[in-house]
């Protein structure tokens, strides 16, 4: 039986550690600095779970419908692994 997977995509130094809890259940952690780097992971493996922060892009450069930095992550996740579980 393998173990569950979880990206943890850190993006702010306020992202809280969870990395023993996850260890302690059985979870394997990888953890992307990105939310491109987590896209292009995804394309690689498929996570059971997926920890990331909110960030709004009040008058930011995110174009057209974006308007946080989970946007084109969720589209994709839909795409890769739609039974994964998000928190956010």
């Amino acid at each position: 039986m393998s173990s569950a997977t979880l990206f943890s995509i850190i993006e702010s130094p306020l992202h809280p550690d969870f990395s023993e809890v996850y260890k302690r259940s059985g979870i394997q952690e990888v953890k992307l600095r990105s939310t491109r780097k987590a896209i292009s992971e995804l394309k690689k493996q498929t996570p059971d779970y997926v920890v990331a922060e909110f960030f709004y892009g009040y008058g930011n450069n995110y174009a057209g419908v974006n308007i946080s930095n989970l946007d084109v992550f969720l589209y994709s996740l839909q795409r890769y692994a739609p039974q994964a579980r998000v928190i956010v």
